[in-house]
Parts: C-alpha cells; sequence; structure tokens
C-alpha cells in the first residue's frame, strides 16, 4: 500500500487550470486517508461550492491515485476553503482581487428547506417562502431537488415551459412571480415519473448547482425530497456553508420523523436554522379555528434541538386553492391567516441572515478621513471558491 506521503506526490500531477498550479502545492489536499483494504478516501478543498471544474478534479485524483499501486478503489470527496485558508491562498498567489468564483459565488444565503418524510406541505411552504422573501425586496431562487416528487414547477405556473442556454453554456433559470427557478420539470415530460440511482441524482443536482446561472441571489430556497438518504448527502458536499429548515406538523409522529431530519443535518455538518409547523390548525373561511393535527408538535421540536420556532402557519383552503393554482398565497391574498404567518416566518428568516451594514466615515465622527461614506456589510455565507 502507498504511504499518505506518495499519494500526496502523486497528487501533484492534479492541475488547477484556473490557478496554474498543482492541488498539493496549493493546500487544496484537505486530507488522506489510507485503508487496509486498499481504498484510499482524498478530501480536496475548493474555493467555491459552485466550482465549476469540481469534475476535472475528481477525475484528476481518482487517476493519480489509483495508479498507484496497491490502490483498490479511489472515493473523492470535497469540503470548501474558508475564509482564512481563502485569504492565504490569495496572498500566496498574489490575487488581492480575489479568487475564481463559481455559478453560486453571488448567492449570499442557501436554505435548504426539509421534512424528513412527506405530506406536511414542504414544497407549498418553500413556494411561498420564497415569494414571501421577494414581497420583502430580496433577490430569490428556488431549486427543486425533489427529484422524484417536483411540482414546483406546477406551484409557480411554469409547467411546460423549458430554460434557455445562454452564450456562456449556462442554463438560464425560468422566473415567476420574481422568483428564479430551476427543477427537473423542466426537462422531462409533464408528469412522467424519474427513476434514477444515487449517481444520477448526484449528476443532476451538481449541474443545477454549477451549470444554472442563478446571478445574484439574497436568497436561494432547496426544496428537499422527502428522506434523509442521497439528495441531503448530496447538498450537504455541494453546499457546505448552507443552512437546514426543518418543516413539521403538529403531531408527534411527523415531529418524530422531523427529528430524524435534523439528525442527519447534524451528522452531514448543516447548521439547523430553526423550524416551522406548518397546519397548525386548520382556519374555516368563518374563521373558526380546529387543531385537525395536534397542536405543539413544532415548539417542542425547536425546543428540543434548541433553535428558534420561525413560524406557524395555519392550514387554509385559499393556501392548497392556490398551490393548484400556480400563484402563491402571499402575492395573491397577504391578508389570509396561513399568508400572514408565512410572511412573519420570512422576516424571521432575514432577521437571522447577516444584513449589510451603514458605517459613518471617520470624518463623521471626528476623523481627518475623506468625508465619503463606506460601504460594508455583515458576514454573508462564503459562496465563492
Amino acid at each position: 500500500m502507498p504511504s499518505q506521503d506518495q499519494i500526496r506526490e502523486a497528487l501533484r500531477a492534479v492541475i488547477d487550470p484556473e490557478l496554474r498550479d498543482n492541488i498539493v502545492e496549493l493546500d487544496m489536499v484537505r486530507s488522506i486517508d489510507v485503508r487496509e483494504d486498499g481504498s484510499v478516501a482524498v478530501m480536496v478543498s475548493l474555493t467555491t461550492p459552485g466550482c465549476p471544474i469540481r469534475n476535472h478534479f475528481e477525475t484528476g485524483v481518482r487517476d493519480a491515485v489509483a495508479a498507484l499501486e496497491g490502490v483498490t478503489r479511489v472515493e473523492v470527496s470535497f469540503d470548501v476553503l474558508n475564509e482564512t485558508q481563502k485569504g492565504a491562498l490569495q496572498r500566496k498567489l498574489g490575487r488581492p482581487g480575489g479568487l475564481p468564483e463559481g455559478a453560486l459565488a453571488q448567492v449570499a444565503n442557501v436554505l435548504c428547506v426539509g421534512s424528513g418524510k412527506g405530506g406536511v406541505g414542504k414544497s407549498t411552504l418553500t413556494v411561498n417562502l420564497a415569494a414571501a422573501l421577494a414581497a420583502e425586496g430580496k433577490k430569490v431562487g428556488v431549486l427543486d431537488a425533489d427529484v422524484w416528487g417536483y411540482s414546483i414547477p406546477r406551484m409557480l405556473g411554469l409547467g411546460g415551459d423549458r430554460p434557455p442556454v445562454n452564450a456562456r453554456r449556462k442554463i438560464v433559470p425560468l422566473e415567476s412571480n420574481g422568483i428564479k427557478v430551476m427543477s427537473i420539470g423542466f426537462f422531462v415530460q409533464e408528469d412522467s415519473a424519474v427513476v434514477w440511482r444515487g449517481p444520477m441524482l448526484h449528476k443532476a443536482l451538481t449541474q443545477f448547482l454549477e451549470d444554472v446561472e442563478w446571478g445574484e441571489l439574497d436568497h436561494l430556497l432547496v426544496d428537499l425530497p422527502p428522506g434523509t438518504g442521497d439528495v441531503s448527502m448530496t447538498l450537504s458536499q455541494l453546499l457546505p456553508d448552507a443552512k437546514f429548515l426543518i418543516v413539521t406538523t403538529p403531531q408527534p409522529t411527523a415531529q418524530k420523523v422531523a427529528r430524524r431530519a435534523a439528525e442527519m443535518a447534524n451528522k452531514v455538518d448543516l447548521e439547523i436554522a430553526g423550524v416551522v409547523e406548518n397546519m397548525s390548525g386548520f382556519t374555516t373561511p368563518a374563521g373558526e379555528r380546529f387543531q385537525i393535527f395536534g397542536e405543539g408538535g413544532g415548539q417542542a421540536l425547536a425546543d428540543e434541538l434548541d433553535v428558534p420556532l420561525i413560524g406557524k402557519v395555519p392550514l387554509t383552503m385559499p393556501l392548497r386553492e392556490q398551490a393548484d393554482a400556480g400563484v402563491p398565497l402571499v402575492v395573491t391574498d397577504p391578508d389570509d391567516a396561513a399568508a400572514v404567518a408565512i410572511h412573519q416566518a420570512a422576516r424571521g428568516i432575514i432577521a437571522m441572515t447577516p444584513q449589510p451594514l451603514p458605517v459613518l466615515a471617520m470624518s463623521q465622527v471626528g476623523g481627518d478621513l475623506p468625508t465619503a461614506p463606506v460601504p460594508t456589510s455583515g458576514t454573508a455565507l462564503p459562496m465563492a471558491g
């Protein structure tokens, strides 16, 4: 079996074509794990989760290590350089202007919306949260990562449309109500079943993140499928700085399943942003309220996880009707009880994400520097690399 030093030396053959040096010299080889069965696991740090040449690195590392005697299998994984590591690399390369940026470089915050189980209204909530954030003046995108149960296109009235490709050979998201949208539903015949195994899912999601012209976004909402399998693990790998919003209904059964989703998020190092309790009672057109699914489950889960309960969204008839009609309820009837609760949840999401902060010039507080204001901002999620 080769030693770690021999493997590291072999990896000098893998060149970053943008930075024009090998990944060892660039300190992009984060870890090497040599196992007794002959398998080798290599983790490479990228400068951005949306790195357009990720496949180049994966193929190069796999070929370089597999050529060594005694290696039976090569596993390649990725993480992202933190701000300190990026700064050190910039200084080393003499590039104060920054490093190459990928497709998600202009996306400030990524929020994965998941539940662990189906039937809790997660997609309806995702669409309406996106519309509510847009109504607050935010630039918003939605990625429909529920490859098997894609429903976002219909909920936003985009069924039957196909995204164009621009001159840079990037897929341009479709737009609805000011929201940029990408879904597998745009590329298959409507209502067709998608029968894919894990590697195909990984490839599709990678393309949706790396080959889509998302542009500048304040928030990218990712609608996760039910469960804690391939899609969630792929996204955690591609988006290590994303946060996880858990959706549950009030009943204990749903809460327990949502708890498993939280456990998955912890295992793959996704920060849990908070909990939204959906179907938090049924409100009739006359204003009567019935606790059909019980009560307290969302708060209990939030308390258990020590995260905020961001919202309690009642089930109203217009919420379901507008999902079928293809226009979010928060757009058509912002005074509906469910729409009001979703708007409040959106404001909660905004409140916990970094916001630009105005800073006075030194001369305005007695200093001698020029009087022009100095723009600055809070610490956004590092989406460059």
